[in-house]
Parts: structure tokens; C-alpha cells; sequence
């Protein structure tokens, strides 16, 4: 993988969180607070749809499968550290939300982020001529 890329890499997901984080601040009462069905549609279709916009970043930078895993900590490791940190100011950084919401957007947080990187692990393990499962 290039340097170029990893730059490209790491700025995409600093900006997609920016984006993401902007969006659920605006219309995160509608999506975690106003019942359940609303959570768990999102819930799903979510970490779906935000895996294949980062696979198909992937695939558009042509990145090799087998550094997939690398290039996917690059894409999300802004996100996960401004997510820390947004966590443990909830209440003030996210206003809009009962602060009683973080655990809900703090485990659709981790499922979207789990999906992604779990995807692109299996990829790299599959390039390397590995087995999952050993």
C-alpha cells in the first residue's frame, strides 16, 4: 500500500466519523430514542451499508486483499478514538440525546465498526492462504 493511501485512508475516516457524528447529532433522537423498531432497522442496515462504502474504497484504491486488514484500522482508528472520546462526553458533545442514549449509540457504534473490520480481516487471512478457524 502506498503512503498516499494511507493518508487517504486515515482522512476518509476522520471525515466519514465527522460526517456520521454530525448526522446522528442532528437526527440521533429519531434513530435511538424513539422506540425500538427505529433502533434495530438502523441497527442492521447501518454497519451494512457503512462496510460496503469503506470495502468499496477499498477496491477503488485497488489495495491488494491481503493488506485489506491494515487498510481498514486506517479507515477506522479516527473514528474509534474520536468515538472514545465522544463517549465520555456524551452528554455535552451530543446534546440532542438523553445521555442514558450513549449505551445504545455506543453498541451501534461497535457493531458497524466490528462488521467492517471483521470483513476485511477474513479477506486478508483468505489472500494469505489462511484458515480462519486455525
Amino acid at each position: 500500500m502506498r503512503i498516499h493511501d494511507k493518508l487517504l485512508f486515515l482522512l476518509f475516516g476522520a471525515a466519514f466519523w465527522v460526517i456520521g457524528t454530525i448526522w446522528y447529532e442532528l437526527r440521533g433522537p429519531q434513530v435511538f430514542e424513539s422506540g425500538s423498531q427505529r433502533y434495530w432497522i438502523n441497527f442492521v442496515i447501518t454497519p451494512v451499508l457503512t462496510a460496503a462504502i469503506c470495502i468499496l474504497i477499498l477496491r477503488s484504491r485497488h489495495v491488494p486483499a491481503a493488506e485489506w486488514a491494515s487498510a481498514a484500522l486506517l479507515i477506522a482508528l479516527p473514528g474509534m478514538f474520536g468515538e472514545a472520546a465522544l463517549l465520555s462526553c456524551f452528554a455535552t458533545l451530543m446534546p440532542r440525546m438523553r445521555p442514558e442514549t450513549a449505551g445504545k449509540y455506543g453498541a451501534f457504534l461497535f457493531a458497524t465498526y466490528a462488521l467492517f473490520l471483521t470483513i476485511a480481516e477474513i479477506v486478508t487471512v483468505r489472500a494469505s492462504g489462511g484458515s480462519i478457524t486455525r
